[in-house]
This record gives C-alpha cells, structure tokens and sequence, in this order.
C-alpha cells in the first residue's frame, strides 16, 4: 500500500556514513579543536611579532641590563659558601659549606645591625607609606587648579635632589650652629648636637626620608584617582554620604590595587634601608641606632676585604626579602582579592 505523503515525511531517514550531514560532525570536532586553536594562537604570536618587531625590540636593551647587572652577579654568591681570597678566583678557592651563615648568626653585632634595620625600615614604612595617600586624597579635593599645582611643584622638588645633597643641607642645619640650634637658643633652650645623638638618628633618618619621598609618592595615587567612576560619586551622594563617607567607601577602594601593589614592593625592600644616607650621616657615636646592614656590609666587606662573610649575610637579606613579599602577596590575595601575581 503505497504511504501519504504526511506518513512518508514521518518517516525515518536513514543514511549511509558517506552520506552524514554537518549536523552530525560536531561529536568529533572538541577532539580537533584545542590543536585548531593552539595552532591559532602561535600563528597569532608570531605575526604579532612580525607586525610589532620594532617595539619587541625596545625590549632589548632593559632585559640585556637585568641579565647583565642584575642576574649575572646572582652567580657570585656561591662565595658564601667558599673561601675567597683576593687575587685568586672569582667564585672562592675552596669550599667551606655553611661556616660564614654560622659566622653571623653567632655574631652579636649582626643581630645588632639586623634589629636598627628592621627598626629603620618599619618607621619608614609605617609613616612613608600613608602619607603620600592623605597627601593625594587632600590634593584631590582642591577645587583651585593653580594653588594645587604650586603645592605639587613644592612637594615634588625634594625628590630630585641628590643624598649627597641633602645630607648636607641635614647637617648643616642640625650642627650646633646651625639654623635650627639658632631657634631652640633664641627661645631660651640650649643647643643640642643632634648629629653626636644616637638617640636622634631615627627621627632624623626617617623625618628626612618622608620629605624627600612623600610628594614623589602621589603621584601614582593621584592617576589612580582620576579612574574613579564618577557615577560612584554621585549615587553616594544622593545616598546622603558626605565627604568623607565618600573617601573611605568609595575613593579609597578605587586606589585599593594601588595601595596594595605598592605596599608589597615596599615591604620587599624593607630591609633594604637607604645606603648612602646613613654613610653621610651617621658616625661612630651613633653606631648604635645608626649602623644597619648595608653599612655594616660595606665595612666588612670592603674595608675589611671579608667579602665571603659579606655575601653570606648579602644572601641572607636577600632570602628575607624574598620570603616577606612572597608572604605579603599571598596574604594580600587572601585577604583583600589583590596581589601582583
């Protein structure tokens, strides 16, 4: 009995497997597609580095000076676990294994020069770093476009001056004559040596360091604000949030990235304190508050041609460093949702 034509359109088709359709060849093509898009993305970067081999190449010249002045000198380290002596060769002449790491951590002067370290660093970084962020907030609210270049032109000069600089100006205006002894006598007080004090050094170091660095500082903090959704503003404001409910739920959580990238890279170099400044300004009768690692390096290792006691404790710094921003990171990422990596 020959089908309608409704009966033979509810019939199945059947076909041969010459004969499938594109319909059907989706059950194979997730087994071809990630080798597709990985071919896709290689032919992707190397026609992006075709395209763009004049700016790859600006690249050069910075990684050549990290490989060369950077990670090359990693390679002199392996003197803190030998011998070295001057005029034989560069990576020591014998092997001694860990007998300059239990040099210092035997030496009572070490862990002296560890602890005005650690102390000059976190002075420095408990009131360095939250200073450029009020000076940023407070610019950021000065409606007057030319007083608030005049304070930013003023804030930013310190910054470009050399140490040699302004170590000088410090001990031209601490030394019994000078401007600042001049003031304490004109009201009655008497003079004191500030520079001779060991228990000045701190307040001076740290006082000097946030004038030079605090202007410098904003200016990160204020392009971060100028990323601030305005909108944000405005429906705070129709909220009813004032000013400074506006700064603490809105503006400071714009520059929280920021604020936490660069906390990171500062705890990094926390026991990096300043070289230079404490070589112009301390003395041997403010050793006690004054010398820290860098200085305490450059004596021995220098002056007292110790160098493989020197890059012991050079390796040592460095390993600290490492573990505090790695922690730093990772508790950050924990914490608040930001990190570097």
């Amino acid at each position: 009995m020959p089908l309608t034509q409704d009966e033979h359109s509810q019939r199945p088709v059947t076909r041969g497997p010459s004969e499938a359709t594109a319909s059907d060849a989706p059950a194979s093509a997730p087994a071809t597609a990630p080798r597709r898009l990985s071919r896709r993305k290689r032919q992707t970067w190397r026609e992006a580095l075709r395209r763009d081999w004049q700016l790859y190449s600006l690249a050069l010249i910075p990684l050549i000076y990290l490989a060369i002045f950077k990670y090359g000198p990693m390679i002199g380290n392996v003197i803190a676990f030998r011998r070295f002596r001057p005029g034989g060769s560069v990576f020591g002449d014998e092997w001694v294994g860990l007998r300059y790491i239990e040099m210092f951590v035997n030496d009572p002067t070490f862990w002296k020069v560890f602890t005005n370290t650690a102390i000059l660093g976190g002075l420095t970084l408990l009131i360095g770093f939250p200073l450029p962020i009020i000076l940023a907030l407070m610019l950021n609210e000065v409606r007057k476009k030319h007083f608030k270049k005049i304070v930013q032109s003023i804030s930013y000069l310190p910054h470009f001056l050399s140490v040699v600089i302004v170590a000088g100006m410090i001990l031209q205006l601490l030394s019994l004559q000078g401007t600042v002894n001049q003031l304490v006598e004109a009201f009655g007080g008497e003079g004191i040596p500030f520079i001779q004090r060991a228990e000045w050094f701190r307040t001076i170091y740290v006082g000097s360091e946030v004038w030079q660095t605090v202007g410098w500082g904003t200016i990160l903090y204020l392009a971060a604000l100028t990323t601030v959704d305005d909108s944000l503003y405005e429906a705070a404001r129709i909220d009813g949030a004032g000013r400074w409910r506006q700064t603490w739920h809105v503006t400071l959580p714009g520059i929280r990235p920021m604020m936490v990238t660069l906390l990171i890279l500062n705890i990094g170099t926390f026991l990096n304190v300043g070289f230079e400044k404490v070589l112009l300004l301390y003395n041997p009768l403010t050793y006690e508050t004054a010398d820290v690692i860098s200085t305490y390096l450059y004596r021995v290792g220098l002056v007292s041609n110790n160098l493989s006691y020197a890059a012991a404790i050079g390796l040592f710094q460095a390993v600290i460093g490492l573990v505090m921003v790695l922690s730093a990171n990772l508790i950050s990422r924990r914490m608040v949702g930001t990190s570097l990596w």
